[in-house]
């Protein structure tokens, strides 16, 4: 693998993706208009990022200690994952210069390295990246073993519960399934809330049932499909779930923040959810939340912890950038141990430097802390393919309903879907 990022920039492509980087040409034409400042004044370096409420106080201090060498100016992402990644795609298979910094989802950076739209750090910019940063988000910014992008944020789903109808977290998901059914016998709350709707958010918790059993999708490199028997076994445990008799009516069609809301208000004994959920429970809900704790998810054995799904984003420098070392310089400011506590505080996301987690301003904000580091030390990364978008798709399309899973005929069908998915390597939406 080149570390010249503009060697990387003028590989030759399949002609499938210079066709199509030409047939967005005319898509993004009008997006182009934000330079970097190419005029030879002071250089503007474009930050494409998802929605972040106090990230333009991180930039303004970012952009105090450049003391005039360049400007970061925040160009807001749409809200969603998927019109984030659209906007992207299309104007980088444009070549588009007028995007520097990148924030990525964490499965989108082997995408995006590998059709070359983002440059590989290098030198001192990959060594302050990496230095004290936690494996699994590395993990998440390496492709084909070099470094693409530096992880600024990571995430992780917590097990929530009642107090006042659990005395003890369960350990295992039959343990939980097995305990709401007996609340549900005696009339209390019982339900175990969490995403089962056809999107990511099923994918998210397939992969960390799979994880939890020992189980792979992919192979280790990401080439072959592996939908081993641990795999199967977390099919069997999600179907296991789904027809139990203890999830919500709406189960099938659940994301984030209806499972928030109905356990929030009293719908349920158990909630697998983002952290997100407790200081907006602590605002809307603080009754409840007094009766709730937090506990690391279950796993699928009694004697092995789980292993769950982190989330995050990733800051990558795009090829096209006009001023790349202004741009890992940016980069590194926006996502250095300051900063991420910073945004861990005032925005509820955890951050990736691990010295940050042992700051007494994180005990407030973070009082799960401990879990969720302990959950990010021993992780599960979804899998790591460039066709990731791809697998993502067919995948949440075959899980759901759960209910309706039948684990070996499920596993053989999911195989074959999943090996099409990484014949094809699509990058375009």
């Amino acid at each position: 693998m080149t570390t010249d990022p503009d060697a990387a920039a003028h590989r030759r492509r399949p002609a499938r993706r210079a066709a199509a980087a030409a047939a967005a040409l005319a898509l993004v034409a009008p997006l182009a208009a934000c330079g970097s400042g190419g005029d030879g004044g002071m250089p503007t370096i474009n930050l494409y990022y998802p929605p972040e409420q106090n990230l333009q106080k991180v930039v303004d201090d970012c952009n105090a200690q450049a003391q005039g060498r360049y400007k970061i100016v925040y160009r807001v992402l749409p809200r969603q994952a998927d019109d984030q990644r659209v906007q992207m795609v299309r104007r980088l298979a444009a070549q588009d210069s007028g995007m520097d910094v990148l924030g990525l989802d964490v499965t989108w950076t082997q995408e995006f390295a590998s059709a070359h739209w983002i440059r590989e750090w290098a030198g001192q910019d990959k060594a302050e990246a990496e230095q004290g940063t936690l494996a699994g988000p590395l993990d998440t910014a390496r492709y084909e073993g070099e470094l693409y992008a530096a992880p600024k944020n990571t995430n992780v789903q917590l097990l929530w519960y009642r107090t006042d109808l659990v005395p003890e977290p369960p350990k295992t998901w039959d343990e939980m399934i097995s305990a709401a059914q007996r609340l549900k016998e005696q009339g209390k709350p019982y339900q175990v809330l969490t995403m089962g709707a056809q999107y990511e958010g099923l994918v998210v918790l397939y992969n960390t049932l799979a994880e939890s059993a020992g189980g792979k999708i992919l192979s280790d490199d990401g080439k072959k499909v592996a939908m081993d028997e641990g795999a199967v076994k977390a099919l069997d445990q999600l179907r296991k779930l789904a027809t139990s008799g203890v999830t919500s009516p709406s189960f099938s069609n659940a994301t984030e923040d209806p499972v928030r809301l109905e356990f929030q208000s009293g719908g349920g004994a158990f909630e697998v959810n983002w952290p997100f959920v407790y200081p907006a429970m602590q605002e809307a809900a603080p009754e409840m939340a007094k009766k709730v704790k937090w506990a690391r998810v279950p796993g699928i054995d009694a004697n092995t912890p789980s292993k769950v799904t982190i989330g995050g984003v990733n800051l990558a420098v795009s090829t096209y950038s006009k001023h790349p070392t202004e741009s890992f310089e940016a980069a590194r400011c926006l996502r250095n141990a300051e900063h991420q506590k910073f945004s861990a505080v005032n925005d509820g996301v955890p951050p990736t430097i691990e010295k940050v987690y042992d700051d007494p301003e994180m005990d407030k904000a973070y009082p799960m802390k401990e879990t969720i580091l302990e959950e990010l030390k021993e992780p599960a990364v979804r899998p790591l393919t460039p066709a990731y978008q791809s697998i993502s798709t067919v995948m949440s399309a075959m899980l759901s309903p759960p209910s309706a899973i039948r684990p070996e005929q499920t596993a053989d069908e999911l195989r074959k879907a999943i090996a099409d998915a990484l014949e094809s390597k699509g990058v375009l939406p």
